[in-house]
């Protein structure tokens, strides 16, 4: 079937009877593509067909495909097929697969037209004004949701109240204690250590003026109002927080999430309640034991420094920060909690399904909350003042 103006196909080393061939005619009218013997994997039927292979043929030509001698095939058939259409559209030859077996024309029709374009191209940036809006709109959707979030959280610990939430007391214990008591020792030192340093500083400085005493003040003031909350909270932020994240975002790539959601059990009760709810019920009473270990740190230093009585340190501490100085600090470290815990929990949430994607989630949990608690002090510090609180 073929004559001096056919393309051969490659030899092969199997026998002629079922070797797989391929043999182009160009002295038709129209070009017609022969194929033979059996194409598969195991038998050499990988062949590749020459990109100019159909160079010679006239351009708006259509080629035909002669598959009578045609045996078993597999996808080393189809993968040729492709090679020859990627070809007929580069020489305007219309590639015509009628003549196909019918499974054949079915998985041909699967492949794209073209190939992929390379994916590392890249792009012209977008203008200024899109990168901004495409921004603001997605700042604007993760408000909304972590909003929606915090709403159904609110919500599901309202019915658990009333006995009629779906969240397990066995969770919510199992979250106090992570949040809560495991976290006794790293506030402890922390705060006793800034305290501490803060003590030293003040003293330092105090001495200059002969007014040393006030350093209980200081001491006191600044843990009970500012350093402690703060403190506790970017201690909770690193250890609680990133430890929800991680634990979320791993659920998510075991499809434990996708479980919940086609069983119908709420995500919000089952999993994100019981983290919320325990951080914020637990931050609170870390931000009164870390001011108290962080006052106790000043007078340790101060002792060591100062020629005064142990019960005169703590009367000026007693008599220098008010009550509300610890009200304020017990305010901010419940919205502080909230925050961390909302944040920690999309964060889980949102995350890829990879390993990699664990640690990503975890890192970004971290960042977010420091970040947040920074920006969530200013505010409340503006407040304070407006109110002259």
């Amino acid at each position: 079937m073929t004559d001096h103006a056919a393309i051969p196909s490659p030899q092969t080393s199997q026998t002629a009877a079922q070797k797989p061939e391929w043999s182009v005619d160009l002295t038709a009218g129209a070009p017609c593509l022969h194929a033979s013997g059996v194409w598969t994997v195991q038998n050499g039927g990988m062949l590749t067909f020459p990109p100019d292979g159909l160079s010679k043929a006239h351009s708006g030509a259509t080629l035909n495909i002669d598959t009578d001698q045609l045996e078993r095939w597999d996808s080393a058939f189809i993968t040729f097929l492709w090679d020859v259409k990627q070809a007929a559209g580069k020489a305007g030859v219309i590639f015509e697969p009628d003549h196909l077996p019918e499974a054949a024309q079915r998985l041909l029709a699967l492949l794209p037209d073209k190939p992929a374009g390379n994916s590392n191209a890249k792009k012209p940036p977008a203008p200024f004004l899109e990168r901004v809006g495409d921004r603001t709109l997605n700042a604007l959707t993760e408000t909304g949701t972590v909003t929606e979030l915090a709403l159904e959280t609110t919500k599901g610990a309202a019915q658990t109240v009333t006995g009629k939430g779906g969240m397990r007391l066995k969770d919510l214990a199992s979250d106090i204690w992570n949040a809560g008591p495991s976290a006794l020792l790293i506030v402890g030192i922390v705060n006793f250590l800034v305290g501490a340093i803060l003590a030293f500083v003040g003293l330092v400085e105090l001495r200059r003026f002969a007014a040393e005493i006030y350093v209980a003040n200081l001491v006191g003031i600044a843990c009970a109002r500012e350093i402690s909350a703060i403190m506790t909270a970017i201690i909770m932020a690193g250890r609680t927080g990133g430890a929800y994240a991680a634990r979320i975002s791993t659920m998510l790539g075991n499809e434990e999430i996708d479980a919940l959601q086609v069983f119908g059990i709420p995500v919000s009760s089952y999993i994100l309640l019981p983290s919320i709810l325990s951080l914020a019920l637990m931050m609170p009473l870390l931000y009164i034991y870390g001011t108290l270990i962080a006052i106790f740190g000043g007078f340790v230093v101060a002792m060591g420094m100062m020629s005064v009585s142990a019960i005169g340190y703590w009367t000026t501490t007693f008599d220098g920060v008010a009550l509300h100085e610890f009200v304020f600090g017990f305010i901010k470290s419940f919205f502080f909690a909230s925050f961390i815990a909302l944040a920690a929990c999309r964060v889980g949430l949102k995350a890829g399904r990879s390993a990699a994607d664990v640690g990503i989630a975890a890192t970004r949990a971290v960042v977010i909350g420091i970040v947040g608690i920074i920006a969530m002090d200013a505010m409340f510090a503006v407040i304070a003042n407006a109110l002259d609180f």
